[in-house]
C-alpha cells in the first residue's frame, strides 16, 4: 500500500549504459567477419578460446566501421595475440 503513495516522489531518468550498447550491422559491413567466426564457433563445439582470432577480426572490423566505440585490442582481452597476423580478411560488401 505504500508503493502507491510513493509514484510521484521518484522520477526515472534513463542513460545509456557505459558499455554494451553498439549499433547493429544494418547494411552488413561486417557480415564476413562473423560469419567466420560463427562457423569456426560451430566447427570448435562453441569454444570460443580456439576462435580468438576470428573474434578479434570481427571486433576490428566493427571498429574501424564505427560500429562500436574504438578500444585498444589489449583492454578487449587480446594482449597475447597481438604480435600475430591477423586470419586472412574477408572481402566485405562496398557500400552502395
Amino acid at each position: 500500500m505504500s508503493t502507491a503513495m510513493n509514484f510521484g516522489s521518484k522520477s526515472f531518468r534513463p542513460r545509456a549504459p557505459d558499455k554494451g550498447a553498439f549499433p547493429l550491422d544494418h547494411f552488413g559491413e561486417c557480415k564476413a567477419f562473423k560469419e567466420k567466426f560463427m562457423r569456426c564457433l560451430r566447427d570448435n563445439s562453441h569454444d570460443n578460446s580456439k576462435c580468438r582470432l576470428q573474434s578479434k577480426d570481427y571486433l576490428e572490423c566493427r571498429m574501424d566501421k564505427q560500429l562500436m566505440a574504438k578500444e585498444p585490442l589489449e583492454k578487449l582481452g587480446f594482449k597475447d595475440l597481438m604480435d600475430q597476423p591477423s586470419t586472412e580478411k574477408p572481402e566485405t560488401k562496398p557500400q552502395g
